[in-house]
């Protein structure tokens, strides 16, 4: 089965229309078209395979978040930028809430790397993921016990401090269903942090159709800055403030140029992920990724 929309996804308009087709260059190397809402600025992946289906486009040695693999040049940079980025993640949470210590729940774990450094630093954790070879890694490689998402909706009212969703919320199928969810778990004075990435970015107006982060069909929805702000109002959330991902730019940059086998692409993929942060220090809604924090109203 696949999923047509005939409304908007976020807000419900009818006011659609097709914007581009991409490529699956991970799995299937199929063809999928990307829509857009006339009203809220929403994009998504038009006639893509529902809950059931779309685990085989996952099943990939190259999909880094559930593999862990560290084949080829590119992957290698994302883990070393991984490591990177979990100590400032963390300083970030700390900063924002206030808290030294606390219960945070990571969705969408992969193997269980963000779950374990917070776990070291004191906090009590929960993760969830969906891919059961992610959840084995996790416990092989970082000794972390995952659930899968079917929990999400067993969780009890006001269960977190923090949680976070590093680059998920485009994968969700249900999405009001789930920022329903998201508003009961978390406590009155908790605080989400949402990253995803943000299709009004440099990169991705330049890089068009080519651009990694779309990813269809594993990514269901391409947000902008406006079309999460339709959504977090509808499910009684405020944005507290955002923060930009500077390496993301760098990264789908490389990959973009992957796809456009480009022989010089690492070297024009550094330069295109800098002027993507140049733009992004002199407007951060059009950074190549977006982290969001938002708290109950």
């Amino acid at each position: 089965m696949e999923k047509h929309y005939t409304i908007c996804p976020v807000c419900s308009s009818a006011d659609l229309q097709h914007k581009l087709n991409a490529l699956d260059y991970t799995v299937s190397k199929k063809e999928f078209e990307i829509w857009e809402c006339n009203n809220c600025t929403l994009r998504f992946t038009q006639d893509v395979p529902d809950g059931d289906a779309i685990a085989a486009y996952y099943h990939a040695d190259s999909y880094i978040s559930h593999t862990n693999t560290n084949k080829g040049l590119i992957n290698r940079l994302y883990h070393l930028v991984r490591k990177l980025t979990l100590s400032s993640k963390r300083r970030m949470i700390l900063s924002l809430t206030g808290l030294r210590k606390g219960k945070l729940l990571d969705i969408g774990a992969g193997t269980g790397a963000f779950v374990q450094h917070m776990q070291t630093n004191g906090w009590m954790t929960a993760g969830l993921e969906p891919d059961a070879a992610a959840r084995q890694q996790a416990q092989k490689v970082n000794n972390i016990e995952l659930s899968s998402p079917e929990n999400f909706f067993l969780f009890q009212p006001d269960s977190f401090d923090v949680i976070t969703l590093w680059h998920v919320l485009e994968h969700v199928h249900d999405l009001h269903e789930y920022l329903t969810q998201l508003n009961k778990i978390i406590k009155q004075q908790g605080k989400i942090f949402i990253a995803v990435p943000n299709y009004t970015s440099f990169d991705a107006v330049f890089y068009k159709k080519y651009w990694a982060a779309y990813d269809v069909p594993r990514h269901l929805y391409h947000f902008s800055p406006l079309s999460l702000k339709y959504l977090f109002n509808q499910h009684g959330f405020e944005l507290q403030s955002t923060r930009a991902m500077w390496y993301d730019s760098f990264y789908i940059s490389f990959l973009s140029e992957k796809y456009k086998k480009n022989k010089l692409g690492l070297l024009r993929g550094l330069f295109i992920g800098f002027f993507s942060n140049l733009q992004a220090f002199i407007n951060k809604e059009h950074c190549s990724s977006l982290i969001y924090i938002i708290n109950k109203r």
